[in-house]
């Protein structure tokens, strides 16, 4: 990811994962709910597992990643996979506070409101803070603060 530091790339990712994973899934349960042929829940004993339980095991997987791997390259894919595990949580938030399935009903824009508040107060903030001063006194895309050698 050229022009983005290292720093910044899993927040990058992260974005980028909640925002994909979250239209990914909207127009997967779309289909789902349209009957597609081929397309179906996900069950376990006749049990529905719905894609709240994937994210709630991928955050917790990042989580003990986090605990021991901070190496920039892991923090980048974490941050793809935290992104990711979120908009999976997010996407059933209506049903998690209503604990009805509430998925297609009016509550369930509850998801879909909080999903694009998010979307847009992480990319504000990513914008936002681009090319500020970050560590050491480098700015975000690498380079030194005119004047300063940077160490």
């Amino acid at each position: 990811m050229p022009g983005i530091t290292p720093e910044r790339r899993g927040l990058v990712l992260a974005w980028w994962g909640f925002t994909v994973t979250f239209g990914g899934m909207r127009l997967l349960t779309w289909l789902i709910h349209i009957d597609m042929a081929g397309v179906g829940d996900v069950q376990a004993g006749g049990v529905h597992l719905h894609h709240y339980v994937w994210g709630i095991l991928l955050l917790a997987l990042v989580g003990a990643v986090g605990l021991v791997h901070r190496s920039a390259r892991t923090r980048t894919w974490m941050g793809l996979a935290y992104g990711v595990g979120l908009a999976l949580i997010i996407d059933e938030a209506a049903l998690l506070i209503s604990l009805e399935d509430v998925y297609w009903d009016t509550e369930g824009g509850i998801s879909i409101a909080l999903a694009l508040a998010v979307i847009a107060a992480a990319g504000s903030v990513l914008v936002f803070t681009r090319g500020r001063n970050g560590p050491r006194g480098k700015k975000s895309d690498g380079r030194s603060p005119a004047g300063t050698s940077g160490e």
